[in-house]
């Protein structure tokens, strides 16, 4: 079968025949339906070299860690699944016995440095292919609703709604205000959720004219970036400042901005992985102020996710491209060129 794959660190993956996989015991084998690209991607085949990566994802490994598909074979031992059925995969693979592991949430596998993987496409095989081989435990039900559509749920939008769950409390009532910096798929869908959660106004600032304008499209009020961006934000709240930031970027310029904007008693957590950093003083940020980070979501939650999807609450925006134009996804997703979650469809080209 054709995949794109990881082949060594520090060089674009490449477009090449690999071996069709067989569903292991209580796996299934899945026709892939979409694929989404993501910017950890870019990270794992650019950024990374052999010391810097995690050491559960040598090379070479086929991408794709946003995947949807329908059910073409079960391993050995697998029931209750629909052979033919449309389903969304959660993408972390723990050791299944730990208790984050029992709670679903394997990305906080306490046994990871023993697993040989990460996730479906970090480390193991993920969907950027023809096929996917996954535990049936990962397998989200989709209904009729468009799988290629929801491929990018399992991360692009499992990923902000865990961190808006968890802000919950702080959004609570009458009069609350959540800021959403960032504008990329992840922010966009952090937009759509909050909408669907809270009766919170929702703030959402970006450098790009068209992001704002989509994110004003889902409900949003606006900021540009630029000279005077927090007062901008704390004159919409009536100067009292923001109750819940989501940094969708998380490099230092955003990081500050987020803590410049929060309100007293406020929550700022920190999604994107740009690594920057943040100098705190006892008198240089508001009291009882909440920092944290948060990484992926539950499959728990991915349930929760697929429920709002297919009740029409949220809509992922998505560029869809065949498998031949797979690299030529990932080279405008690196470029910049991208104004969607592109998503590649074997089925489609």
């Amino acid at each position: 079968m054709r995949a794109i794959v990881f082949e060594k660190f520090q060089s674009d993956p490449v477009l090449t025949d690999v071996a069709k996989p067989t569903p292991g015991p209580g796996e299934v084998l899945l026709k892939v339906a979409g694929a989404g690209a993501c910017h950890s991607d870019i990270t794992i085949f650019r950024v990374f070299d052999a010391e810097t990566a995690p050491p559960q994802m040598p090379p070479p490994f086929v991408l794709g860690h946003e995947n949807s598909g329908w059910v073409e074979e079960l391993g050995e031992g697998v029931t209750g699944v629909e052979v033919g059925g449309a389903y969304l995969v959660y993408g972390p693979i723990g050791c299944g016995r730990c208790p984050a592991c029992a709670r679903g949430q394997d990305t906080y596998c306490e046994n990871a440095a023993t697993m040989p993987y990460l996730a479906s496409g970090l480390g193991r095989d993920g969907g950027m292919a023809e096929y996917l081989a996954v535990p049936a435990r990962n397998l989200v039900p989709l209904g009729d609703a468009d799988p290629v559509a929801a491929a990018p749920l399992s991360d692009a939008g499992l990923t902000p709604y865990h961190a808006i769950k968890l802000a919950l409390p702080k959004l609570a009532g009458g009069g609350k205000h959540a800021l959403v910096i960032g504008l990329g798929g992840l922010g966009q869908m952090g937009v759509q959720i909050l909408k669907a959660l809270t009766g919170a106004t929702v703030i959402a600032t970006d450098m790009r004219e068209d992001a704002m304008r989509r994110a004003e499209e889902a409900g949003a009020v606006t900021v540009p970036g630029g000279e005077g961006q927090a007062e901008r934000i704390r004159e919409l709240t009536g100067g009292k400042g923001v109750d819940a930031v989501f940094d969708f970027v998380g490099a230092a310029p955003t990081i500050a901005l987020a803590m410049a904007s929060v309100a007293i008693r406020g929550r700022v957590t920190i999604v994107g992985i740009a690594d920057g950093s943040f100098e705190w003083s006892f008198f240089g940020v508001p009291y009882e102020v909440e920092m944290t980070s948060t990484y992926w979501g539950t499959l728990e939650e991915l349930h929760e996710v697929v429920a709002l999807y297919r009740a029409g609450r949220i809509t992922p925006d998505v560029e869809v491209f065949g498998l031949d134009e797979g690299l030529e996804a990932y080279r405008r997703l690196e470029a910049g060129e991208l104004s969607a979650r592109a998503v590649v469809a074997p089925t489609r080209g």
